[in-house]
């Protein structure tokens, strides 16, 4: 069965959400929030009894390449429309539509392709991964599409997204990177460094580089597409993940218990580091059987939910993407912590790094829910067995 409809409008007005909110700094059970038909929060208020509900802040997906059966690398309009709207009415109200490497005419008209859904409030923005990563770490990237850092291509699928890019992953040590870190800033474009070989030097200038031309670092799915951590050669993992202990970088993490071990999740987000945020790295798989799928023209086989390239010679294939969505991440994480930390991870952590709190993070006193009165707000209600209720969101 599908969740109900994501948009409040399909509810009437005024909307009323009762029952316990749930924000990254405190927990207020019983609770009725109104909404009038602008989208803002009217009343809140706090009467013993109500709801079962559990709401809290909208997900935020700063990596997701689909759902669905629609493929933001390279589906049409409708096909990546699809994609956003599984995972709006799965909880996330935020989300960068992810391409994979590509040539430079396949980027730009894909990002004309999405542009569109920016303004219908469907997404964020665009999201390119890729094509200045290194071969030897492509994961799931076709390598055939891989290229140096060239700032050109980037320029005309900024063009072509209408100004709508809003983050790109490459290499550290890629060709041109002054040119790309200027490109980032001109143009307010997260710098997420991933699908990496470089030594912790190198990362670690870039980020300085970065981080001196005003331009927001995250590292692209952190631990995945780099080389290890070994104690005498720390690397591009360890680089990032110090910037971010010293407030210069964020980290993403997917939080699916397959990329990474929920130890390793733990570990990065031990003491409630803020630096560091839930993502999905979803495919068009996301929310369908397993079987044969593609990742920008590759081909992928999901087996229990796992995405890997198919094979042919019996290997096992990279893990291409994930399959879940921020729901299911927030769920799993929830079951080990607390529900303001679980809230952090998906959604308010994230919400910092494209410099936009929450109405929740930004205004809400911990012991004053009131304080959310007369702001717009984007909220997700999960029930008692972790599916969705409804989804409010303020576009």
């Amino acid at each position: 069965m599908m969740p109900p409809s994501p948009t409040a409008a399909d509810h009437g007005f005024p909307r009323h959400l009762e029952g316990r909110l749930v924000t990254a700094h405190a927990v207020w059970d019983n609770t009725r929030i109104t909404i009038d038909e602008a989208g803002v929060v009217s009343t809140v208020e706090q009467t013993p009894g109500i709801g079962d509900i559990t709401w809290v802040p909208g997900f935020v997906d700063l990596h997701n390449h689909g759902g669905n059966s629609g493929a933001f690398p390279s589906g049409t309009t409708e096909d990546c429309r699809r994609a956003a709207r599984y995972h709006r009415t799965h909880g996330t109200t935020t989300l960068l539509a992810s391409l994979v490497s590509a040539t430079g005419d396949e980027l730009a008209r894909q990002a004309h392709r999405l542009h569109p859904l920016v303004g219908e409030g469907l997404i964020h923005g665009i999201h390119m991964e890729g094509p200045f990563v290194n071969p030897g770490k492509c994961g799931a990237q076709n390598p055939a599409k891989i290229m140096p850092g060239n700032p050109d291509v980037f320029a005309r699928v900024i063009d072509a997204s209408n100004n709508t890019v809003r983050s790109i992953t490459f290499a550290p040590e890629t060709d041109h990177v002054d040119e790309l870190l200027q490109l980032c800033a001109n143009h307010n474009i997260i710098a997420s460094l991933g699908h990496t070989n470089a030594d912790y030097a190198t990362t670690s200038a870039v980020i300085t580089r970065a981080r001196e031309l005003g331009v927001t670092v995250t590292a692209t799915h952190l631990f995945n597409a780099m080389p290890p951590i070994h104690h005498r050669e720390p690397g591009a993992a360890a680089a990032c993940i110090t910037a971010a202990r010293h407030g210069q970088a964020h980290l993403e993490i997917i939080g699916d218990g397959v990329h990474l071990a929920d130890g390793t999740v733990d570990m990065i987000m031990a003491g409630g580091n803020p630096s560091a945020f839930a993502i999905t790295d979803a495919m068009e798989a996301a929310g369908l059987a397993d079987g044969s799928y593609k990742l920008g023209g590759l081909d992928v086989t999901v087996n229990t939910a796992v995405a890997r390239l198919t094979t042919t010679d019996g290997s096992t294939g990279s893990i291409a993407g994930g399959t879940t969505t921020l729901l299911e991440q927030f769920t799993r994480f929830a079951a080990r912590h607390s529900l303001p930390e679980a809230v952090a991870f998906t959604s308010s952590n994230a919400h910092a790094v494209l410099g936009q709190p929450t109405t929740l993070q930004d205004s809400t006193k911990p012991e004053d829910p009131t304080a959310i009165v007369g702001k717009p707000i984007d909220l997700v209600g999960i029930a008692p067995n972790h599916t969705i209720h409804a989804v409010h969101s303020a576009r």
